[in-house]
This record gives C-alpha cells, sequence and structure tokens, in this order.
C-alpha cells in the first residue's frame, strides 16, 4: 500500500502543529513549507479548504489513506449517535494505533511496522494486519521471540499507560483493550465536525 515515506516535519509544518510528536523543525520553521510558505500562512482560508486541511491532518495522524479512512467514516456514520466521535473511536481501535498507545513503538509509522512484521498478537495469534479493528476485551502482546527486541524495550523504558481504556502488563508485554476511548480521552487536537461537514457537502 502507497505510504508517505518523506520529512514527517514537513507534514507538521503544513498543519502548524507537530502531529507526529515533539519537532524541533517546526519550532524553528513555524509556517508552511515550500517557496511561498510564509505568504500561505497569512492567506485567507475557505470554509471548505478548512475542513479539507482537518480530514488530511485526521489521516496524517492515524496514517490512513483517502479509501480506508472513507470507508471507517461511513462505518461511523451507521453507528448512531455523534458521527465525529464515532469516527475517533474507529481510528483509535486500529491495531497499529493500539500498539502505539501501549508504549511498544514511538510512532504510529513504527507501530505499523511491528505489526506488519508479525511482532504482535492479538488473543494469542499473530495479526500482521495494521487496520485491524480490535473489540474490547481484545489481548495485545509482543510475541515472545520479539520481546527483547531494542526498539521495543526503548520505547517502553519512556513510556507509561495513560490511558484509561488501555490495561498494560509490562511484566508479560501483554495490553488489554477495555473499551473504546470517550472522545475526552483522546488527546489528538482534531476538530471532528468539520470531517463531518466536509464528507457532508
Amino acid at each position: 500500500m502507497a505510504r508517505y515515506i518523506g520529512p514527517k516535519s514537513k507534514i507538521s509544518r503544513k498543519f502548524g502543529e507537530p502531529i507526529f510528536g515533539a519537532d524541533k523543525v517546526l519550532e524553528k520553521k513555524n509556517y508552511p513549507p515550500g517557496h511561498h510558505g510564509i505568504a500561505r500562512k497569512r492567506k485567507k482560508v475557505s470554509e471548505y479548504g478548512t475542513q479539507l486541511s482537518e480530514k488530511q491532518k485526521a489521516k496524517s495522524t492515524y496514517g490512513v489513506l483517502e479509501k480506508q479512512f472513507h470507508r471507517t467514516f461511513e462505518e461511523a456514520a451507521r453507528m448512531g449517535g455523534i458521527t465525529g466521535e464515532n469516527l475517533l473511536k474507529l481510528l483509535e481501535c486500529r491495531l497499529d494505533n493500539v500498539v502505539f498507545r501501549l508504549g511498544l513503538a514511538p510512532t504510529r509509522a513504527g507501530a505499523r511496522q511491528l505489526v506488519s512484521h508479525r511482532h504482535i498478537t492479538v488473543n494469542g495469534e499473530v495479526v500482521n494486519i495494521p487496520s485491524y479493528s480490535l473489540k474490547i476485551g481484545d489481548v495485545v502482546s509482543v510475541r515472545e521471540k520479539s520481546k527483547s527486541m531494542e526498539s521495543i524495550q526503548e520505547s517502553l523504558a519512556g513510556h507509561r499507560n495513560r490511558y484509561a481504556w488501555l490495561e498494560w502488563d509490562g511484566n508479560s508485554m501483554t495490553g488489554k483493550f477495555m473499551a473504546k476511548p470517550e472522545r475526552e480521552d483522546i488527546p489528538e487536537n482534531i476538530k471532528e465536525q468539520l470531517i463531518v461537514e466536509l464528507y457532508s457537502k
């Protein structure tokens, strides 16, 4: 599947915030990339442009491509309740996102790689599909032969579980998906209502 593999700082500068984590480049250049970056920062953006930008930011944050993102939105709309919140909840249920939230990787891209390379199990079975949607009660673990991986050990060393919907056992390197998170528990700065408005046009 196609993935953006260029400089992450350019994406962060495009949205004006560190969507992939702390970014020194963004601190120095807090304007969009490109020759006319500063001029573009001052230019007034249309309502459609603001909505589109918010959707692109959500896609970049969770590492989801257009087709998959649209399918997720349609599923969120069918669920009943607040569509925007449902969308974020579904994105949070992705296996790569939960691996990232558990601290097994410092970024979602790193978590996606762990899943793709068969280092992660769900309920004891290897799952190598990053978009796999977890259900309440599912147990996510590191494969026995992968527990000593340096990248995993380093990531866990600086991580503390801060999410009420996830339960982590450091001794067995196992996490449990306890519940779908509420909107206030999702720290990402995404205005999901703008995405709903965009798709409603």
